[in-house]
C-alpha cells in the first residue's frame, strides 16, 4: 500500500474545505487547485487577472517548496479561467514561474469558482530523486 504524506506551507493559504493543499504518494505530489487568496485574510485579492495568477503561482511555489520540490518539477498543470479571454495574459505570467521543458497542461472556461475567484490552478510534481519521508 502507498504510504501518503500531507503537505502543508505556511506561505499559501490553508484550504478553506475539506482538503489537503497537497499530499504526496510515492514520488508524486498532486497540488490542490490554489486561488488568488490573501494568506492572511483569506480573501480574493482585488486586483486584474495578471496580479492574481501571480498570487496563485506564487503560493503552488510555496507548497512546491514545502514538498521538498519546485514548480520545475510540475508534469501537470490544469487551469481554470472564469473568462478564457484572459489565457494570454495567465500565459505571460505563467512564464515568469516555468522554464522548458514546460509541463504538459490544460487550460478551461468555467462558469464559477470558489469565493468568486477569476482563476484557479493546480499541480502534479514528480520528485523522483528525492527523499520522501
Amino acid at each position: 500500500m502507498a504510504k501518503i504524506k500531507v503537505i502543508y506551507s505556511e506561505n499559501a493559504p490553508e484550504a478553506i474545505g475539506p482538503y489537503s493543499q497537497a499530499v504526496r504518494v510515492n514520488g508524486f505530489v498532486y497540488l490542490s487547485g490554489q486561488i488568488p487568496l490573501n494568506p492572511q485574510t483569506l480573501q480574493i485579492i482585488d486586483e486584474d487577472i495578471s496580479g492574481q495568477a501571480q498570487q496563485v503561482f506564487t503560493h503552488l511555489a510555496a507548497v512546491a517548496d514545502a514538498a521538498g520540490g519546485s514548480l520545475a518539477d510540475s508534469v501537470k498543470i490544469n487551469i481554470s479561467l472564469t473568462d478564457i479571454g484572459d489565457f494570454d495574459q495567465v500565459n505571460k505570467v505563467m512564464e515568469k514561474f516555468f522554464s522548458k521543458p514546460y509541463p504538459a497542461r490544460a487550460c478551461v472556461q468555467v462558469t464559477g469558482l470558489p469565493r468568486g475567484a477569476n482563476i484557479e490552478v493546480e499541480a502534479i510534481l514528480y520528485l523522483e530523486n528525492r527523499h520522501q519521508f
